[in-house]
């Protein structure tokens, strides 16, 4: 399995994908903020050190009107992800955020964040996750996910994005980076009816 925490270093080096996605997903992040009067509840499934919300709520005056659930099962990052939030509405949970049970009390939400999980769970995981995406999700919820394009066996984030529409959702950007690790994000808001997760559920696995 790989080592999530010497990979978050290449947030360090500005022309890496990873700081090419984290820009992005901040963007989108204060994009929603802003479209979103009032009390907002987020949830960040594998949420590393958390530095996409955090870093956006950090900036913000009006930060103490979101609620944050960061789901990080490295005790490392989420030790980094307390400390970074330190004086915001941010909740760090040290558990398997594959599990749905996890979720009990925290989902729906109006912000979902699935973001560096698509490109390290099976295909069959990754189909079975997009399906239960709505469990998570207030109707009109976003959801920001990122999966890398790959180039040995061809893009399948245009499967990816049929999935997300096949769940209730439309998408609302997608971005692709272009040279180098082609990282992509999309943007998605829920449009369907409400729907329960369901606790017993296996969400996903990792398998790198």
């Amino acid at each position: 399995m790989r080592d999530y925490v010497s990979w978050h270093d290449a947030y360090d080096d500005p022309s890496s994908a990873l700081s090419w996605r984290l820009s992005r997903v901040r963007h989108h992040i204060g994009l929603v903020l802003d479209a979103r009067p009032g009390p907002v509840t987020a949830v960040s499934l594998c949420a590393g050190d958390g530095r996409d919300l955090i870093g956006v709520l950090s900036a913000r005056a009006d930060a103490d009107r979101v609620g944050v659930t960061l789901v990080e099962i490295d005790p490392v990052l989420a030790a980094r992800a307390v400390a970074a939030a330190e004086g915001l509405r941010v909740s760090v949970l040290t558990r398997d955020a594959g599990d749905a049970s996890t979720y009990a009390g925290i989902v729906p939400a109006d912000l979902v964040l699935m973001v560096g999980i698509f490109g390290n769970i099976s295909d069959a995981d990754l189909e079975n996750l997009i399906r239960a995406a709505p469990g998570f999700c207030r109707p009109g919820a976003t959801l920001l996910w990122s999966r890398g394009r790959d180039a040995d066996i061809g893009d399948r984030n245009e499967t990816v994005r049929n999935w997300f529409g096949q769940a209730g959702f439309r998408e609302v950007a997608y971005e692709a980076r272009e040279g180098g690790e082609r990282a992509a994000m999309g943007v998605v808001q829920y449009e369907g009816e409400a729907v329960e997760l369901d606790a017993a559920r296996r969400l996903f696995t990792f398998v790198r």
